[in-house]
Parts: C-alpha cells; structure tokens; sequence
C-alpha cells in the first residue's frame, strides 16, 4: 500500500511541476503514465489480496 501511495504522490508533484513551470509539459504526460502505473499495480495487488489471506482448515 505504501508503494502506490508513493507512486500517486511521484504523479501529483510532477505534474504540478509540469503545469506550473513553463516548458516542462513532459513532466506532465511523465506524472500521468506513473498515475497509471500505480492504479493498475493497485488492481492487480486488490484483485489478488482475497485469495491469499484465507484461512487453511
């Protein structure tokens, strides 16, 4: 969970730095492919999660 919120908190600020300064829109399109990351990596690590923590009986 820290590692997608790591990763959403890397796209916020480079695209706010990409918005903000003037030049640096690639920054913008960088932060928005590491959102995506972060989201797909949190559907795959969601969508796992149920089976693992069942208990053996």
């Amino acid at each position: 969970m820290s590692l997608f919120l790591f990763l959403v908190l890397v796209a916020v600020i480079l695209g706010i730095i990409g918005v903000a300064v003037h030049g640096l829109f690639y920054l913008l399109v960088i932060g928005a492919v590491v959102l995506l990351i972060a989201l797909a990596y949190a559907a795959m690590r969601f969508r796992r999660g149920g089976r693992k923590h069942r208990v053996a009986r």
